[in-house]
């Protein structure tokens, strides 16, 4: 009862302490996300708290964190864009109109993703090849790492301009400090979160050397923005009195609601499976889609953009020990006390020590492995892990994820149509024999159909599928042409070894099958033991 208690008490203060350190490395990406969107930042904040609790709590992965996130701020922009072009043709126009489509947009989202896992489509997430899952997780670490690059860039008169000199040196200490920090700790004792710590010690080091450096403050000010000041997130009523609710508008959003749901779907799911794999657990990928639909729901009513999980954040709360709901939850509402409590601390956080935790998190989610195992793997697996990658930094998840599959289940077709073979042989009565070895399914009819020599065969012919397996309809369609051809030759067929939705599907199809599928055979190969001792 001891050691259960010990345990217990320090599993809640790692989840609260790595819940702490999730929430400071939150906030300026929430902010970001808020500007690549074209929102203000509250409305980032605001969904990387709601969406965070909601699904901390009764999501499907405990230790996962979610929120805001880049993959889905690059399709909202140019919804509220549009949004706002729209806001302006009514006849009385309303001001953030775009914000106020992008809400909607974001309770469509929702909606759908509760479906999905209400359906239980989140099984189907185990048909993304392993390759594919690579070629994810190296892509998205290239596109957290390329960034973090605009944080070495700073702004004058509106103009961005790379860091360089002294202000290069100072920024570029300070990530390097950080890294040591997330990288040495940890080797002398991992009671202390070092993210948590690198962070405390690298704002101190600012602060008593007064280095002149890029801050969470400065840089929401240099956005636009003036600095983390809000309160309680609040309903939005007005939702439902400026948008004209109708059938243009529905058609409007739909289209970025699906796209918005499917890679609000995917990046939850394969960040689910990714962590999994660390943790050595399992998590429901069906209770984790109702979770990520539910919570985008009640963060467009709230005022929030949406969001989903966030891979890097999930990272950084697994390894700094947060593998319970409480992690999240501590993040959460960490995360609302920043901004209504902490918000003059926060912004004195150095974007150094946050840039340097965010390499850290991609050097560790770069599958460095498949590096060394490029030129060991099928030239098709090694392809389509390099098009994920390419694709997953040029476009987003959604795309890569889709084309990668695609690749796959095209050049597992290809190959699986070449392994149809067929074996012939002679009966005694002079029956020829075709032994059919291999799936028989629409890649492979025509490789399957080649094999016949009606016009040279006997008047007798039998095919035998007890190592073949017709997979699809189109291997059922393959058959049926086959007999047709030997009927119109005058010549007689039979076939054996049919499994029975195959007999099924023929039978439906033609009476005639009755008497050419051979129900009952006596096969050599199939036989009765009568003394089991006679096995050594």
């Amino acid at each position: 009862m001891v050691e259960l208690i010990k345990r217990r008490t320090s599993s809640m203060k790692n989840d609260v302490m790595s819940g702490i350190t999730v929430a400071l490395a939150l906030v300026p990406e929430a902010v970001a996300f808020s500007f690549v969107a074209g929102v203000d930042p509250l409305v980032g904040l605001y969904a990387a708290f709601i969406v965070g609790l909601i699904t901390s709590l009764f999501g499907g992965r405990p230790g996962m964190i979610s929120g805001a996130t880049g993959a889905l701020a690059v399709v909202m922009v140019s919804l509220v864009k549009e949004g706002n072009a729209l806001g302006l043709a009514l006849a009385h126009p309303v001001d953030n109109m775009g914000l106020q489509y992008l809400f909607a947009t974001v309770i469509l989202m929702g909606l759908i993703q509760v479906a999905a896992g209400a359906f239980k489509l989140g099984k189907f997430i185990r048909l993304i090849p392993h390759p594919v899952m690579l070629g994810f997780v190296n892509g998205l670490a290239i596109v957290i790492f390329l960034s973090q690059l605009n944080m070495f860039k700073n702004v004058d008169a509106g103009v961005s301009h790379w860091l360089q000199g002294t202000d290069l040196m100072t920024m570029g200490g300070l990530v390097l400090a950080t890294m040591g920090i997330m990288f040495g700790l940890p080797k002398i004792t991992r009671k202390i979160p070092a993210a948590l710590t690198a962070i405390l010690v690298v704002t101190a080091l600012t602060l008593c050397l007064d280095l002149n450096v890029a801050t969470v403050g400065s840089f929401i000010r240099d956005g636009g923005g003036e600095g983390l000041k809000g309160g309680l997130p609040a309903f939005q009523f007005q939702l439902f009195t400026t948008i004209p609710w109708s059938m243009e508008t529905l058609v409007f959003i739909f289209p970025y609601a699906i796209i918005l749901a499917g890679i609000g779907i995917i990046e939850s799911l394969l960040t689910l499976n990714l962590l999994d794999e660390i943790t050595e657990t399992r998590g429901n990928t069906n209770r984790e889609c109702v979770a990520q639909g539910a919570a985008n729901i009640v963060t467009a009513l709230f005022g929030g953009m949406g969001g989903c999980a966030m891979i890097g954040q999930s990272i950084i709360n697994v390894n700094a020990g947060g593998r319970g709901r409480l992690s999240g939850v501590t993040a959460a509402l960490a995360l609302l006390c920043f901004i209504l409590f902490g918000s003059a601390y926060i912004e004195q956080v150095p974007i150094a020590a946050l840039t340097g935790i965010m390499f850290m998190v991609v050097i560790g989610t770069f599958a460095w492995s498949s590096l060394r195992i490029m030129f060991k793997i099928p030239k098709s697996d090694a392809l389509v892990l390099i098009t994920v990658s390419v694709l997953t930094v040029m476009f987003d998840l959604a795309v890569a994820v889709v084309a990668g599959i695609i690749m796959s289940a095209l050049v597992f077709s290809w190959e699986n149509a070449l392994r149809i073979r067929a074996r012939k042989r002679f009966k005694e009565d002079g029956t020829k024999v075709y032994e059919i070895w291999g799936p028989l399914f629409f890649g492979s009819t025509k490789m399957f159909i080649s094999k016949f020599e009606v016009k040279d065969d006997p008047d007798q012919v039998e095919i035998d599928f007890t190592e073949s397996r017709v997979s699809d309809y189109s291997g059922i369609e393959a058959i049926s042409g086959i007999v047709e051809k030997y009927e119109k030759a005058g010549k007689q067929i039979r076939l054996k070894h049919l499994s029975t939705d195959c007999k099924k599907l023929l039978n439906k199809a033609d009476t005639k099958y009755k008497s050419i599928i051979l129900e009952k055979v006596d096969d050599p190969r199939y036989h009765v033991v009568a003394d089991p001792n006679s096995f050594h």
